[in-house]
């Protein structure tokens, strides 16, 4: 919590102010149910969650009234992988947060959005594919259910961002917008 008190600290003193918070943080360890431990449980949730939760609160005194809250949730909570079902669960947790959060921040005007991407070309991705646990089946199971290509790129995602962040986006509030090629109809 140190490093969150510095930053917004040194953010309040050079600019005074914030505008948007993007609140991005997460692990996906992959373990078949039955043998998930609980350090893993809890260090998923400590930081998918608790880390999420804590980034946000901490910048409120200097987020701007009317400004944006996005939190990076994942189309997993809406369609999970295999062995992939503490990460899941944690990022139904973020997206729980926006109905929350929106109606606590209603008197601020603070917009609070999740952004859901799919499975996304990240270092994240590239250890989740290669992983001895799930490799024999993680890229045919994305390609058999994402309709548009199966790995999105990190530049979709932050088009994303840049729009719950701007004015175009001024009446969205307490949305998910999920940027995962269809994936979460499939």
């Amino acid at each position: 919590m140190t490093d969150l008190d510095n930053l917004y600290n040194v953010i309040q003193k050079e600019k005074g102010c914030l505008n948007v918070v993007v609140a991005n943080a997460g692990i996906s360890p992959l373990a078949p149910i039955e043998s998930i431990t609980e350090q893993q449980f809890d260090d998923t949730l400590k930081i998918n969650v608790k880390g999420v939760l804590f980034t946000v609160q901490k910048a409120l005194p200097i987020l701007v009234d009317g400004g944006s809250i996005i939190r990076i949730g994942s189309a997993s909570s809406i369609k999970g992988h295999p062995t992939a079902g503490v990460y899941s669960e944690s990022k139904a947790a973020i997206r729980s947060f926006a109905q929350w959060w929106t109606i606590d921040l209603k008197e601020q005007k603070i917009h609070v959005n999740t952004l859901s991407p799919g499975s996304v070309e990240t270092a994240m991705c590239r250890s989740v594919a290669h992983s001895e646990v799930v490799k024999t089946t993680f890229v045919n199971n994305l390609i058999a259910t994402v309709p548009m290509d199966p790995i999105d790129t990190p530049d979709e995602i932050a088009k994303a961002v840049v729009f719950l962040a701007s004015e175009d986006s001024s009446y969205v509030t307490g949305i998910e917008l999920l940027v995962d090629g269809g994936r979460g109809l499939a």
